[in-house]
């Protein structure tokens, strides 16, 4: 009797593994029958709304783009990159636990934050650090932000990386429509616009929880969504909508770019939609494109 896997044909892709289908399918026939008005879509952004590798090469996060001459020196790139050399591989790491884990991702991010301060980086130079970067977002981003501005559906980006960096990379792709929303790490500029420290609490991979808890609370567009789209990379982006009041559907979508083998059981069992080394949004943007189609909404 089920007709949905007809009306999304992205979800046959190889690409897409799901734990249970029939789940996914109501899921999204729920949401789709309460229509857009109803949806908010909340995502994480640096190998998630950004692609992971383009022509078998690394795109770099929002802090890769930072290590660029204009903006730090030869030490602290050679310094930034021992860091991630010691704690990335412990953040994928599948046979540790997210508790394990947290004090660690705490240090990592600190430590970084601390050489960036020290670099006494230039706001005015941002704009042309992320111009010679090679930063993409997936393929198809254009039709997702556009879609969801049109339909007035809010878009929260929960991020760990720097706001700063990852909103001119949203600009530059003129896509930063008045819908989009971010929570992540912003730098604190003196009046010479130099950096002097990062505002607020740290976000990392694992707090993501307590940035969506005390000020996603705060955004009054977010209120009356009870249906939730979410995107995240990472097992820790799946507290995401922890933030939502009163969720009736979430639906969850990983991207597992990375160590797919010794992953992908852990993301089958903890999101309800995996997408295998898929550098598009064509799934995100077939399952909005059914949910804010009016077919049904009667």
């Amino acid at each position: 009797s089920r007709v949905f896997s007809v009306q999304i044909p992205e979800l046959a892709k190889c690409s897409v593994l799901m734990r249970d289908r029939s789940r996914v399918e109501d899921t999204i026939h729920c949401m789709q029958r309460a229509g857009a008005g109803s949806l908010q879509v909340i995502s994480d952004f640096d190998m998630t709304l950004t692609r992971f590798a383009h022509n078998g090469r690394r795109v770099p996060t929002t802090h890769n783009i930072l290590d660029n001459q204009l903006l730090i020196n030869e030490d602290c790139t050679k310094k930034m990159r021992e860091l991630l050399n010691t704690y990335y591989p412990i953040e994928i790491d599948a046979s540790r636990s997210a508790e394990e884990k947290l004090p660690l991702m705490v240090e990592w991010w600190t430590k970084v934050h601390e050489l960036l301060i020290q670099q006494k980086i230039r706001k005015d130079m941002l704009t042309q650090a992320v111009k010679e970067s090679s930063a993409m977002l997936r393929e198809g981003y254009k039709v997702f932000f556009d879609h969801l501005a049109e339909h007035q559906v809010p878009l929260l980006i929960l991020s760990a990386g720097v706001g700063d960096v990852l909103e001119e990379v949203i600009r530059q792709n003129h896509v930063f429509h008045p819908n989009v929303h971010i929570i992540s790490n912003y730098m604190d500029f003196d009046h010479t616009g130099v950096l002097r420290a990062f505002r607020g609490q740290l976000i990392h991979t694992f707090n993501k929880r307590e940035g969506a808890l005390s000020r996603a609370a705060g955004l009054r567009e977010l209120q009356g969504r009870p249906n939730v789209l979410l995107l995240g990379d990472s097992l820790g982006d799946l507290t995401m909508a922890d933030g939502v009041a009163e969720p009736q559907n979430i639906l969850t979508i990983g991207f597992l770019n990375d160590q797919v083998e010794e992953r992908k059981e852990s993301y089958i069992n903890s999101f309800d939609i995996v997408l295998v080394k898929d550098e598009t949004m064509d799934v995100p943007n077939a399952i909005l494109t059914y949910i804010t189609s009016s077919r049904d909404n009667k």
